[in-house]
């Protein structure tokens, strides 16, 4: 998938579905059944990695957005990295493979992605954010402003959306799909309307 590197920091993936669940049933084979299509697995408190790691186990692209995080102790400086999106994790499986997350014990429920090529560009952005290697933080809900387009930078031509209105540079970059944002610190300057 092009803007997706395996060597960015803050990426866990695999690359081939599993053909370890067969099912007997004629409509699995279906192009429909048989197509590659994204979903929001929302895990259960504190399983993001545990599920990331099925799915490695099972050869399902997916992944799973993170952070680096500095905690100093006395005389030691730990680095954490923690989920970006606390409790999702994102899956590309075939229809059939869905009931496998499902299934899975650190999974709460699937959810379905209606727009699959406006979430993958959306995730794309996140990915971006992440490589550029920029202050980010997470925001519980999208709220609303003006939107702006980033014309500068190695994160130029991302539309995204204007934290506050007073100033311009807290820019929102969207997953509207679980109702969080990636928060991105860009200059006014490196900002254009739209």
């Amino acid at each position: 998938m092009p803007g997706f590197d395996p060597g960015i920091p803050g990426i866990i993936m695999a690359s081939h579905p599993s053909e370890s669940f067969e099912q007997d049933d004629p409509l699995s084979m279906e192009p429909e059944w048989t197509e590659l299509t994204w979903f929001v697995a929302h895990c259960r408190p504190r399983t993001e990695k545990k599920l990331s790691e099925f799915c490695l186990e099972q050869g399902y692209e997916h992944r799973l957005p993170v952070y680096r995080s500095v905690k100093t102790y006395v005389r030691k400086r730990v680095v954490f990295e923690k989920p970006l999106f606390p409790g999702y994790l994102f899956a590309r499986v075939e229809k059939r493979h869905r009931q496998m997350l499902v299934q899975n014990r650190y999974v709460a429920n699937v959810l379905n992605i209606h727009d699959q090529a406006e979430f993958v560009g959306q995730l794309e952005d996140i990915y971006r954010a992440l490589d550029a290697q920029v202050e980010i933080r997470v925001s519980p809900e999208i709220k609303a402003g003006l939107q702006v387009r980033i014309k500068s930078g190695p994160m130029r031509g991302i539309e995204a959306w204007v934290e506050s209105r007073a100033k311009m540079s807290d820019v929102h970059l969207r997953l509207d799909f679980i109702g969080q944002a990636v928060v991105v610190k860009i200059q006014a300057d490196d900002l254009e309307l739209i």
